[in-house]
């Protein structure tokens, strides 16, 4: 019984975030569309947003993290400056699978 209630407070939990999501992008869509010209300033912030928000979602597992999943950051970070997000989110996952493989 606990394990249909929890599946379904996950499924709820998807949906109410993929709808959130969705709300949000279509929103940023249409009030940017009224606007003929936007600011470089602004054009800047909004371009910084994805950095930010990832930025927010790795560090506090960083800062918590074992040794695996610091040199999975590490790896991720360094790849980062060369690669594509793909291949950097594998090299990522590689590293840190590796890592616990190895027993670090």
């Amino acid at each position: 019984m606990f394990e249909l209630a929890a599946r379904a407070d996950v499924l709820w939990l998807l949906t109410a975030a993929a709808f959130v999501t969705f709300l949000t992008r279509i929103g940023g869509d249409l009030i940017l569309s009224r606007f003929n010209y936007i600011h470089p300033r602004v054009e800047a912030a909004l371009e910084a947003v994805p950095a930010a928000v990832l930025t927010a979602i790795v560090v506090p597992p960083a800062l918590s993290a074992g040794p695996p999943e610091i040199m999975a950051i590490i790896a991720a970070g360094f790849a980062a400056l060369r690669f594509s997000a793909f291949t950097v989110l594998v090299i990522g996952i590689g590293v840190l699978l590796a890592a616990r493989n190895l027993g670090l």
